[in-house]
């Protein structure tokens, strides 16, 4: 069994490569794109490094599902509908919602891509 830290490491190098970073500023609590400076295309990057540093098979949509910022019954007036928040739930079951929740705006969307979120899908992923 992999622990903590050796996900994390690896997850560092992940986006270190996929996003020509320092790997000791990719932590835990770093938001991909405002902390990090991913960019959409990025996170097909990010995604494949993943896949091979920990030698799983990532479905389209699995890590970073899309049908959010295009499903009228998930988003309204740029807030993330009930409807969308259950969605998110079951679509990001590793990810902590508590604050986001709180202000649940579209724009706000990308803050749930942290590093740690990486962390926990891959924990996820190999304990399946």
């Amino acid at each position: 069994m992999v622990d903590d830290q050796e996900i994390l490491s690896k997850i560092q190098t992940c986006v270190s490569n996929a996003l020509g970073v320092e790997e000791e500023e990719v932590e835990p609590d770093k938001v991909l794109s405002r902390d990090l400076g991913a960019e959409s295309i990025d996170y097909l990057d990010i995604t494949f490094q993943i896949e091979k540093a920990f030698g799983i098979s990532i479905q389209k949509d699995e890590l970073f599902p899309q049908k959010i910022f295009r499903d009228e019954n998930l988003v309204r007036d740029g807030v993330v509908t009930p409807e969308g928040l259950t969605f998110l739930e079951q679509q990001l079951p590793y990810a902590d919602l508590t604050e986001f929740r709180k202000d649940p705006q579209m724009s706000r969307v990308s803050e749930l891509f942290t590093v740690g979120l990486l962390v926990n899908y891959v924990k996820t992923k190999l304990a399946a």
